[in-house]
């Protein structure tokens, strides 16, 4: 599976990718740019000094436009009644349409069994082999979005949104050392706020069986420069040196929070 990356490392700690990849599998969509626009631009990029603390990665190349592989595998809604994108996604964040109409259900359960099962198959083959290590395990979920998405929240979302399933996904010690390192940084921050943890933190967080799920959703200026709109001339932007000198010693922290908790 060449879309699916996983660098193993031996310490207690996963970082996924869920939502990193551009590649647009050869599916239709009404405009190209629109269907990776959305993507957690530049993520691996900014976690890149995790390897040096010996945690596993894990990242999919598929576009969250072919599907996204942080959302409920049966397409129920992780936040009902509130605006989202759905497992493989109608629409963008900022509601434009991404396909002309509907898939059927049999092009979803296509891309269901050859991208998101395949992921999430991946991660837990890894947390078993880091839990028969280990008697704790963190599986960090890691992601950014743009700061502004009024369809999605309102204002400016804070800078880190720590997400844990309301305190089920992972142990109050993980969630307090996470909040806490995000809190010294003198940075906006939010524990299960507007994102609360997707189908990656909820569906393998289990305390009570050693796995601690935690989601952390980045507001993109952390490390780059929004304009005011996305357009093709001007989104993505690379990574800004100077945001990712003053955000990169926060993350490691936060990682190293992780690493502690977990006894490493």
């Amino acid at each position: 599976m060449d879309w699916l990356t996983v660098h193993r490392g031996t310490a207690p700690l996963i970082v996924a990718f869920p939502h990193g990849g551009t590649d647009l599998a050869g599916c239709p969509f009404g405009s190209d740019w629109l269907a990776r626009r959305d993507t957690d631009w530049w993520i691996d990029e900014v976690y890149g000094f995790a390897r040096d603390l010996g945690a596993t990665l894990v990242a999919t190349a598929i576009s969250r436009s072919v599907i996204d592989a942080n959302r409920d595998p049966s397409g129920a809604s992780l936040y009902p009644g509130m605006a989202t994108t759905g497992l493989c996604p109608e629409t963008t964040f900022d509601g434009e349409a991404l396909i002309p109409a509907p898939l059927d259900a049999a092009e979803i359960a296509r891309r269901r069994e050859t991208w998101h099962a395949p992921y999430h198959a991946g991660l837990r083959a890894e947390m078993e082999r880091l839990r028969s290590i280990h008697e704790q395990v963190v599986l960090y979920d890691a992601h950014s979005i743009r700061s502004r998405v009024p369809r999605l929240f309102d204002g400016e979302l804070p800078l880190f949104n720590i997400g844990t399933n309301d305190g089920r996904s992972c142990a109050p010690e993980l969630e307090r050392a996470v909040a806490a390192v995000c809190a010294e940084s003198g940075e906006s921050h939010v524990v299960n706020g507007r994102f609360k943890g997707g189908w990656t933190t909820r569906h393998h967080g289990a305390p009570e069986a050693g796995i601690h799920a935690i989601q952390m959703e980045l507001a993109m200026r952390g490390y780059l420069a929004e304009p005011l709109e996305p357009t093709p001339e001007n989104w993505p932007p690379r990574p800004d040196p100077a945001r990712l000198a003053h955000l990169q010693p926060i993350l490691t922290r936060v990682l190293r929070a992780c690493l502690a908790f977990a006894g490493e």
